[in-house]
């Protein structure tokens, strides 16, 4: 992997918090911005990699792969209680996570403590950190959506402060029978095709052609 992810532990100052607050009171912190959360992943005719938040025109014949941040755990969200049920609809909660990341594992913890039904998304390769960029601007980890709103580096206090203004329930009120669904990459690579192992079948060997003998006998000289 090429691309560096920093691992974020810091806190977000209080008047940053405040501010993302009131942004998030206002309605930036809704079910519409969730849109922006899908990245395609677009390899071209001549084999070039780009990432974007739009789809490329049919006609650019390029082979597209989307994610999106949201996309994971709907069907886990079918089981559970009403009031948790409508919020996680109108508000998923996605984390994203890297390999060797304390901060991720705080994140995680602080999450399923709380009773927070999540996505987790992982960063480990080149792709993965592309895409992570194209969503939140840099390659920090951990990182969280609630909707549409964005949280870069882990705070305790800070993403409490979201989740209690989101509805989120305060404790967890998850039934038994919940399973959070298991971690999957942010971008999810085609397989590379297989090459053919059949072999080619030899052409069978030529018969040479004889000329007709100019001798009587029939024998060639």
């Amino acid at each position: 992997m090429t691309a560096s992810v920093i691992h974020q532990a810091a806190a977000t100052p209080a008047k940053a918090i405040a501010l993302g607050l009131l942004v998030l009171a206002a309605g930036i912190f809704s079910p519409a911005s969730q849109a922006q959360q899908q990245v395609f992943r677009i390899v071209g005719p001549d084999g070039k990699v780009t990432f974007s938040d739009q789809p490329p025109p049919a006609a650019s014949k390029a082979k597209v792969t989307a994610t999106t941040a949201d996309s994971g755990g709907a069907a886990a969200t079918a089981a559970l209680p009403f009031e948790l049920r409508k919020v996680a609809t109108q508000y998923p909660v996605t984390l994203y996570t890297g390999d060797n990341c304390g901060p991720c594992t705080s994140a995680r913890a602080m999450l399923s403590t709380r009773g927070i039904p999540f996505s987790e998304k992982t960063v480990t390769t080149n792709e993965d950190a592309q895409a992570l960029k194209r969503l939140s601007g840099d390659n920090s980890l951990p990182f969280l959506t609630i909707g549409g709103q964005q949280l870069k580096g882990f705070s305790d206090s800070e993403w409490t402060q979201f989740l209690d203004v989101a509805g989120y329930p305060k404790s967890s009120v998850l039934p038994a029978s919940y399973r959070q669904a298991p971690a999957t990459a942010l971008v999810t690579l085609a397989p590379a095709p297989v090459a053919s192992t059949t072999t080619a079948t030899p052409p069978p060997p030529s018969t040479p052609v004889i000329p007709p003998s100019s001798s009587p006998s029939g024998i060639r000289f």
